[in-house]
């Protein structure tokens, strides 16, 4: 039970990874209007930029860790796993005929 509620926190796909960027990026519009009208002038407009600025950092941090996670798998499932293999770690010599 618990390990199907820790997979709704995983991002599997791309569809999940835009719409998380999106919901961050509400938040952080929202919060950097905040700063507008808190801090009037050049201070509020570079810290609405900052706010904005970070949901395009964490959002190339998401998509680049999904390129990642799919190609480990898929060099996963190429090689044989080393469990299969003898103690030594290597595969056993062929004999050439």
């Amino acid at each position: 039970m618990l390990r199907k509620l820790g997979r709704l926190f995983i991002i599997k796909t791309n569809w999940e990874a835009y719409m998380i960027i999106y919901a961050l990026a509400l938040g952080a519009v929202e919060r950097g209007s905040v700063y507008l009208t808190r801090f009037p002038g050049w201070g509020g407009r570079l810290l609405f930029l900052a706010c904005t600025g970070a949901v395009f950092m964490a959002g190339a941090k998401i998509l680049d860790c999904l390129k990642f996670e799919k190609a480990a798998r898929l060099a996963r499932i190429d090689t044989p796993a080393l469990s299969s293999l003898p103690e030594g770690g290597q595969a056993p010599a062929r004999e050439v005929a």
